[in-house]
């Protein structure tokens, strides 16, 4: 049985030092030592939405920074769609942006050749941006039927102004990528469709491991031939190069995954040696640092040369393929450090400067928390490794942020067995694993009045810990080792236990830690990156800073470089300008970071902004917002300039 993707949910709370852990899965009898985790790579945007769904009820109160400097307001492209719009991208002056979830597409006018007036239904809105001063919308770029428009890249190639935007499926539609030539942005013309599979030939031939999301895009040129770089969410190969100098007729010509940096010798694309290659790749790509443990690729940058990649391959971090070949990527050096920031990793975005002399990372990280497990007394007291379930209520809302209480052994907890109920509202239920799924478990104790649950893993299982996945219930819960679970009650084996049995009270803390931040690396020597410095604002430091609004989003999202200034999204926290003239010692410049009921009423919600733009040689910065849709910024002083038309 296949579980559910290795990933955990945005509300997990990461586990304490010293446990395995092994994803999510609402699976109660995986097997993830001995079995494939899931069909392929984890939707990349679950942790964000997870978080979406645990912040929507928050009330907002108290004080907030308002910083605004150095950043003009020029123009803005309204479209108040909740948590609706995602990336931003512009060429000669129109702007794309993407679209999330919700509406998903309809495939309404999919390929007709026209814009569909339909500002915030599914696909690509346009923007008029020739005077970024007064962004015009003309209409928006038609999705397919079931799958969201998450990224949007348009470039001037060989063959012409072309656009390309990722496929994720959000209503059963297809994954891979769709071209389209936008020489005339007002008549777009469908160019292909492109199925993205994974690499390797058994894995699609006996696991179906075919036609999969793609979560970005990156066009490069090498002379006379283009190629689009893709990031598909496979299990083998999930940075794929395609050939698209004829767009009509793309070609699959080269692909590297993370899977390369443990096997390095392997060809990916022909083996079929499941327990001696595949096998322990797939336990190798779902583990990793801290929470949301994975060595998927999640964004790829690529030099104006189209020789070097940049790959943020999330807890394999960031690394720095050579792809002068496009057919045979080379690795060059792999830049990590699991002891910066939180210790997550999370390689979400990069960006190098025009020399490659100076690469910016950005760490999305959606959980601020660290977990602390306690056995409060009796001979086994002490902290023990734990991760909080992804579907349970997180423990950072509960009242001083704690889930305690006195225990009981609830048995397996499944549908039809005896449940004893709790002595006392404030009783936590413990639980083993197995037989029934986590949600079951949750839900039946719940009914039987339990303030909270402790699940620990079978004998099988041992102490690997895992995130607990399901449909969303009511009850805070934490998934712990097999010893863990023995140690409540002071037995040696489950057998000992019997159901209804006390055991020592515990005490499961959310403590205040860190959202994902920015690295500086030092790429002088491109085979040996040394990390310069790091870069926090007051709130992704400091998540319980009373600056910072309870419902923001303060992990960093994406970047771009241009000279030696860096551009960043960085959601509630807004645009920042970090000036990385001296990567050892990067300084904030500019901000646009409005706040305030005046604000959100004309952004419909609190400031999210998702995606960032320059534009090259030129003061102006195109930003989306989630809520609001698109904002043209202009920065102010030196280097600004004035054209006709603006202002």
């Amino acid at each position: 049985m296949l579980g559910l993707l290795g990933v955990s949910g945005l509300g997990a709370l990461p586990q304490t030092v010293g446990a395995h852990h092994q994803g999510t899965t609402d699976d109660p009898d995986s097997d993830p030592e001995h079995e494939l985790h899931g069909h392929g790579a984890p939707d990349p945007s679950l942790p964000l939405m997870e978080h979406d769904s645990e912040t929507s009820g928050i009330v907002s109160s108290g004080p907030f920074a308002h910083v605004t400097k150095n950043l003009a307001l020029a123009g803005r492209g309204e479209r108040i769609l909740p948590e609706g719009t995602t990336d931003v991208w512009t060429l000669d002056g129109y702007a794309y942006i993407g679209t999330f979830n919700n509406p998903c597409g309809t495939g309404e006018g999919f390929g007709e050749g026209s814009l569909v007036d339909n500002l915030l239904g599914p696909g690509i809105p346009v923007f008029d941006v020739h005077n970024p001063n007064r962004p015009e919308y003309v209409g928006n770029i038609p999705s397919v039927e079931g799958s969201r428009t998450n990224d949007v890249k348009v470039a001037n190639m060989n063959s012409g102004s072309l656009l390309v935007h990722s496929n994720e499926a959000c209503g059963g539609g297809p994954g891979g990528f769709e071209i389209y030539n936008v020489d005339d942005p007002l008549e777009p013309t469908h160019l292909a469709h492109v199925q993205t599979d994974d690499i390797n030939a058994f894995l699609r031939q006996n696991f179906e491991f075919v036609d999969f999301g793609v979560h970005n895009l990156f066009f490069f040129t090498q002379g006379e031939r283009d190629y689009v770089s893709a990031v598909v969410e496979s299990l083998f190969g999930n940075f794929q190069i395609f050939d698209i100098t004829d767009p009509t007729s793309p070609e699959l010509v080269g692909a590297w995954g993370a899977e390369s940096l443990l096997f390095p010798a392997v060809d990916w694309f022909t083996t079929t040696d499941f327990g001696g290659a595949i096998l322990p790749a797939n336990n190798f790509l779902f583990d990793g640092f801290g929470s949301s443990q994975n060595r998927f690729l999640h964004d790829v940058t690529i030099n104006e040369e189209g020789t070097r990649a940049y790959l943020a391959n999330w807890d394999a971090g960031l690394v720095l393929l050579d792809i002068s070949d496009p057919t045979n990527p080379t690795l060059v050096s792999q830049a990590i450090d699991p002891s910066a920031g939180d210790g997550e990793v999370n390689s979400h975005n990069a960006w190098p400067t025009e020399d490659g002399s100076v690469v910016v990372e950005t760490e999305e990280d959606f959980n601020p928390f660290t977990l602390e497990f306690e056995i409060v007394s009796g001979p086994n007291a002490g902290t023990y490794p734990a991760a909080e379930g992804a579907f349970t209520t997180p423990i950072g809302d509960l009242p001083e942020m704690t889930m305690s209480g006195p225990t009981v052994y609830f048995g397996l907890g499944c549908d039809g067995d005896s449940f004893p109920p709790a002595p006392s509202p404030d009783h936590i239920a413990v639980i083993q694993r197995g037989a029934c799924r986590f949600d079951e478990k949750a839900q039946n104790a719940i009914d039987a009045g339990y303030a909270g649950m402790v699940v620990f893993n079978d004998a099988a299982g041992g102490d690997a810990i895992i995130t607990m996945g399901g449909e969303s219930r009511d009850i805070p819960g934490v998934f712990v080792g097999h010893s863990t679970g023995l140690a409540i009650f002071d037995v040696e084996s489950a057998d000992d236990l019997s159901v209804g049995q006390s055991g020592a009270p515990v005490e499961v803390e959310a403590k205040p830690e860190r959202w994902g931040n920015v690295r500086i690396w030092d790429y002088a020597d491109e085979s040996n990156p040394v990390l310069a410095s790091e870069f926090d604002t007051v709130c992704s430091a400091n998540p319980v800073d009373e600056s910072c609004d309870p419902r923001g989003t303060y992990t960093v999202h994406n970047v771009i470089v241009e000279g030696d200034k860096a551009y960043i999204s960085w959601y509630s926290d807004g645009v920042l300008i970090l000036d990385i003239s001296d990567p050892y010692n990067p300084v904030e410049t500019a901000r646009y970071s409005p706040r305030g009921s005046e604000f959100e009423a004309q952004n419909g919600g609190i400031q999210d902004v998702w995606g960032i733009y320059k534009e090259p040689r030129r003061p102006w910065i195109y930003a989306s917002d989630r809520n609001g849709g698109l904002y043209v910024l202009k920065e102010l002083g030196s280097g600004s300039e004035k054209r006709e038309n603006e202002k």
